[in-house]
């Protein structure tokens, strides 16, 4: 069913709503903590609603599978002055006439990379979709500017209608599609227009150039009755000092003199799997309080000040700006397992990891942890985008095994962090194989509470992405005991392993500004009063 809802830009400026967000949300870690083991206690009580739906996936026939590329666009109006430029990058959203199982699913969406200082931006992204119905989709295209110190400008739109595919269709071969101005920044299409007065070569209507290719139908048996991206693995990396400082978490570096040193550096990770999802993997928001359905809808004033924060937060910690990293493979390999493993810094520091995983497959993850700052990160809610209906949530880290063709839990098996193992971290460089890791995944999640009867097929389809990487799943309720070792062993490692180090501030165009130590000041003392 077609969402009718448009997708806006980040906001990326600090809001009001903050303080309110931090202050609400705090108030149901207690209870998402209490429900997300309630599998230990010997006599069930009733749990609020939410958790796993078992809404069936509407019947419907078997679709196409098609390749979309966004190749290219030129005379796009410039929202810097200064440069005379713009940074472009492609919002994309497929809506078709699929029904959903509940009309809050999200639909398909495609951020591109941010080309920059660019009125003629080449990205040839390729996106390659299963299952779009023989009605045919509606593709919504936005081109902004991306602007992390203020707001996205919206340059302007491109709709492609295809009323119906047959197996024969031709598809689209580098058209171009003249972009809408009627919603674009004024000022951007102002400062053309000056431009344009002084220089005849300067156009005033810009393009867009997709193609869009039939691979013919999809192969899913007898229900055709979802969309599912089957690649690329686009992946991007999100990079923040002034959070990295405030939760207190590092990455590894080497000092002018050559000793061992670290830096504040708060990352984010977005990493599109190959789909499909499995369809048992489908959890709404648990509801402890009943403000906490207004904080998911955004129907009450309570809620729409939460889910407005909310939001925010997410765009913050997700925050698209020049250090972002982006990078794809065209479908699971070992290189990707291993960029994986990179992202998550192999087995160095003792890290555990919060995770969402979304029904459309993107994987989204960041460092946490039982320290004050770093467990204001570890809310579900924020990773999730607010998102009534994911797949999975939960935690995991990952250990090196010293016998890499033993089970990681075998009882003649030995891991790091834990014991120390020669031949990688913390005194040399991990191994590239990736046999020698294992990935302990687990449900601990009470924002959602995922049923642990689906760890198998969670561990399944993370076996089919990450190929050669052993997963170990980990049922919050029934292995609270042994998952609590395991994590405390994590910590004691990042403990140990932090020892000696100096840390430095980073001296790139992201580092700290005055006002941005200022703000940080402030906001560790807003966190501490409310604690």
């Amino acid at each position: 069913m077609e969402n009718e809802k448009e997708e806006q830009p980040s906001q990326r400026k600090d809001h009001r709503t903050d303080a309110f967000a931090t202050k609400f949300v705090d108030k149901t870690t207690s209870w998402q903590q209490k429900a997300s083991r309630h599998g230990t206690t010997k006599q069930e009580k009733p749990q609020p609603a939410g958790g796993l739906d078992e809404t069936p996936i509407p019947d419907a026939p078997p679709g196409y599978t098609l390749k979309f590329i966004f190749h290219r666009a030129n005379s796009l109006p410039m929202a810097d002055i200064n440069s005379l430029s713009s940074d472009p990058y492609l919002s994309i959203q497929l809506n078709t006439s699929l029904p959903s199982r509940h009309k809050q699913d999200p639909n398909l969406r495609l951020r591109t990379p941010t080309v920059r200082r660019s009125t003629d931006p080449v990205w040839n992204t390729e996106w390659i979709v299963a299952n779009v119905p023989a009605t045919g989709f509606k593709l919504k295209v936005r081109i902004y500017d991306e602007d992390p110190a203020d707001h996205d400008d919206r340059l302007g739109n491109v709709h492609v209608h295809v009323d119906s595919i047959l197996d024969d269709w031709s598809g689209i071969k580098e058209q171009q599609y003249k972009i809408k101005k009627r919603m674009g920044s004024k000022r951007a299409y102002f400062i053309r227009g000056c431009a344009a007065m002084f220089n005849r070569n300067i156009e005033m209507s810009g393009s867009l150039v997709i193609s869009v290719e039939n691979l013919g139908p999809t192969s899913v048996g007898n229900n055709g009755g979802r969309l599912w991206i089957v690649g690329p693995c686009a992946w991007s990396q999100h990079l923040s000092p002034m959070i990295g400082r405030l939760a207190g978490t590092k990455e590894p570096g080497q000092g002018k003199d050559g000793a061992k040193s670290e830096r504040y550096n708060f990352q984010a990770n977005q990493f599109q799997l190959a789909g499909p999802v499995p369809a048992p993997l489908y959890h709404r928001y648990v509801e402890f309080k009943p403000f906490i359905a207004g904080m998911f809808t955004a129907k009450s004033l309570r809620g729409r000040i939460l889910n407005r924060a909310l939001h925010h937060q997410h765009s913050r910690i997700y925050n698209y700006d020049r250090t972002t990293v982006y990078g794809s493979f065209p479908a699971p390999s070992r290189e990707m397992t291993l960029k994986f493993l990179d992202l998550v810094h192999y087995d160095r520091g003792g890290r555990i990891f919060t995770y969402v995983l979304t029904l459309n497959g993107l994987w989204r993850f960041t460092e946490t942890g039982k320290e004050f700052g770093i467990d204001l990160l570890s809310k579900h809610t924020m990773h999730a985008d607010v998102d009534i209906y994911i797949a999975f949530s939960g935690e995991f880290f990952v250990r090196r095994l010293k016998h890499p063709h033993k089970p990681p839990l075998d009882s003649g098996q030995e891991t790091h962090p834990a014991t120390e193992i020669g031949g990688g971290p913390p005194h040399e460089d991990p191994p590239s194989d990736p046999a020698y890791y294992a990935l302990y995944i687990d449900n601990d999640s009470g924002t959602y509470r995922p049923n642990a009867k689906l760890l198998p097929l969670l561990k399944e389809f993370m076996q089919k992405n990450l190929p050669g990487l052993k997963v170990v799943t980990l049922d919050c309720g029934a292995d609270a005991e042994k998952m609590g070792q395991l994590k405390q062993e994590q910590r004691e490692r990042k403990k140990a392993e932090g020892k000696g180090t100096t840390v430095v501030m980073q001296d790139d165009g992201s580092s700290l500004s005055s006002s941005d130590e200022e703000e940080l000041e402030e906001r560790m003392r807003e966190y501490a009063g409310e604690g």
